[in-house]
């Protein structure tokens, strides 16, 4: 599908890579990963398009449709989320607007007779047939079904995008990149913003798409979930190896195990082979003894073993002052925007050295009590700070608290204080910033790269108590594991928000739950409240309730047990129909392309419109099976009707 030939970029006057070859093919599931600034969101724009490489190839077969997932989107203003999501379909809503203006004229029209008249009919007829070809009487359910995937709930349909967060309105765009039916998907970070249940659904999607995918993302779950390739960018090479993720990085040590042993045993015989020929030269008789086997090594082709980036970041989050026992207090916390509700009279005390995960769908108001804590948000209800409390913010949108025109020093020196001004250097060489790098400009970091920056610059300030709000995003594997680490070891109160289960197990001993404006306290980590909730996944949290007033009797765990299987029962038939309707679009759509590209052969085929239309009716049909177990599913979730 696509050939990248021996390509070259350098940015801001660094080499990215050199020279890197390899082919993309259909059904290929590509998981490129590598430290954050290898390359990754680059190589995924120049396979867009979107940028030129300094040298070398991109060539692409004929026909290919490409859709790029990138990190920074902009939507024009004015657009509900269904009229923005039906961009996908350009062409079907210029046929609907062509229909329109034929079924208008003819309606005007009373000179049936005419050829202008006859004209328009066939006309209607083209365009009707054309229409429905591209799955014109399809794709309004088709993009509900995908919005309501991806979260959004019918309520949210008709309401204008620039209403909705960064994390929703890519959303939307994911969306439009799964409608579209692109030969090729590049998707840049996706599970950026997403909660656990739109993750599972978009893996589920991702593993029926018949293309190819190329995906950046730090995600090790999505990633063996979703791959079976794997391309990583190191030290300016690619190692290009047909696995996931996790079976990657097993295979690729084994390897590198491998090598190194090849590579001592080949260096103990370099080393004999160099003492004989020292020790021939000085006799003549040996003289041509000692050149046949320096040409001997002169042939050797010397083993390289891969080479290993150990570069990560030391990080170490220092207690400033011990604060007093109460480190917070909200008594009847509440906040809406404009007529949404978003939090209702909360009541929480947060103690000294608590290590608390706030977890729940988007929208539930993780961020926004996060950032009341941290003094940021006007709220009602009563919230004091305790004493002696120095509190460190982690921003999910790093890209509002970095100035992108200063540069990395700048931005550190100018948080600095003169008792710690001295350590600037220091501090960024512990976060990977190094030379040159500290005179790079914010606005050409990758997203890794600010998110470093971020948290090297928390520890410029005195802190007791760190929140962090989706800190893991864009952070590389190693970094994420860093991070953690640090976490892990902070002596102070930690409060973290995150969909990322891997990098919450073991880190926190309380989660507080968000759901329906309120919270619930679950002591213990993410394992052990996962297990109180009698799930296995974040997705039946988050879409399941239980049944509370029917459940005082002894009977309330069968009944809990009960609803669980019920709704997973549903959440099985759903799935299993999407693959279904999935596989039959396929069909429908290669028919339609055979048609385009040989009508006459294709038509002329035994009983071709009866096996066409039997198609197109099963589709119907089973969309309509599909909204109905959807609605189920939904009353289920709200506690039935």
């Amino acid at each position: 599908m696509i050939n990248i030939h021996k390509l070259s970029v350098s940015f801001a006057g660094d080499e990215l890579f050199g020279d890197i070859s390899f082919r993309i093919n259909q059904g290929d599931r590509i998981g490129l990963i590598g430290k954050n600034g290898a390359g990754k969101t680059t190589l995924l724009k120049l396979l867009s398009g979107t940028i030129s490489a300094d040298s070398g190839d991109i060539a692409f077969e004929k026909g290919i449709r490409t859709g790029f997932l990138k990190q920074d989107i902009d939507f024009e203003k004015g657009c509900t989320v269904l009229q923005e999501a039906y961009k996908a379909f350009d062409e079907l809503q210029e046929l609907e607007g062509s229909l329109e203006e034929i079924n208008q004229a003819l309606a005007d029209r009373t000179d049936y007779d005419s050829e202008s008249y006859q004209q328009l009919m066939v006309d209607l007829n083209d365009v009707t047939h054309r229409y429905e070809l591209l799955g014109g009487y399809n794709y309004h359910g088709n993009t509900e079904r995908v919005l309501q995937g991806l979260g959004f709930k019918r309520s949210d349909f008709d309401k204008p995008t620039d209403t909705f967060s960064g994390g929703w309105r890519m959303r939307i765009e994911l969306a439009k990149l799964l409608l579209q039916k692109n030969d090729v998907l590049l998707l840049d970070e996706p599970t950026n913003h997403l909660d656990i249940d739109s993750i599972i659904w978009l893996e589920s999607h991702l593993q029926g798409f018949p293309g190819a995918l190329v995906i950046v993302s730090h995600d090790r779950m999505f990633l063996d979930q979703v791959t079976n390739r794997t391309i990583e960018i190191s030290f300016k090479r690619i190692y290009d190896y047909k696995k996931s993720y996790s079976q990657y990085m097993i295979l690729r040590e084994e390897i590198r195990e491998q090598q190194l042993n090849a590579k001592k045993n080949q260096d103990r015989e370099i080393q004999q082979t160099q003492r004989l020929i020292e020790r021939f030269r000085a006799k003549a008789s040996k003289a041509t003894m000692a050149q046949s086997l320096i040409k001997k090594l002169d042939r050797l082709e010397r083993i390289e073993v891969e080479a290993e980036d150990q570069q990560v970041m030391k990080v170490q989050f220092p207690v400033s002052v011990n604060p007093g026992k109460i480190v917070a207090e909200l008594k009847d916390v509440h906040k809406s925007y404009g007529d949404k509700k978003v939090l209702g009279r909360l009541n929480l005390l947060i103690e000294r050295n608590s290590k608390i995960a706030f977890v729940g769908q988007n929208g539930q108001g993780k961020t926004t009590l996060a950032r009341i804590l941290v003094g940021e948000l006007d709220h009602g209800g009563s919230f004091r700070l305790g004493h002696n409390v120095q509190i460190g913010y982690f921003a999910q949108d790093q890209v509002d608290y970095l100035d992108g025109e200063k540069t990395v020093l700048d931005t550190m020196v100018d948080a600095a204080r003169e008792s710690n001004r001295s350590r600037v250097r220091d501090i960024l060489g512990a976060f990977l910033f190094s030379g040159d790098d500290v005179d790079k400009y914010v606005k050409v970091l990758s997203g890794g790269e600010r998110n470093r920056l971020a948290l090297a610059r928390m520890l410029l300030e005195p802190i007791n108590v760190l929140v962090m709000d989706e800190p893991t995003n864009h952070l590389d594997m190693k970094s994420k594991q860093v991070l953690k680490q640090a976490l892990a070891r902070f002596e102070g109160t930690l409060i973290v928000v995150s969909h990322d289960r891997d990098f919450l197990q073991g880190l926190t001993n309380k989660v507080y739950e968000f759901k329906d404006q309120k919270i619930k306290e679950f002591l213990g980590d993410i394992d052990e409240y996962l297990k109180a909730r009698m799930v296995d996944d974040f997705r039946a949290i988050e879409k399941s309730q239980k049944i509370r007033a029917e459940n005082q009797t002894g009977n309330k765990r069968k009944l809990e047990y009960q609803e669980q299987k019920r709704i997973k029962s549903a959440k099985n038939r759903i799935s299993k129909l999407e693959k279904e309707i999935s596989t039959l679009e396929k069909q429908i759509s290669d028919i339609d392309h055979e048609l385009l590209m040989n009508y006459d052969q294709t038509i002329s085929q035994p009983d071709f419109f009866d096996r066409y239309q039997k198609r197109k009716k099963d589709l119907e049909k089973l969309m309509n099976v599909w909204e109905e177990e959807t609605e189920k599913l939904e009353k289920q979730g709200n506690g039935g009707s």
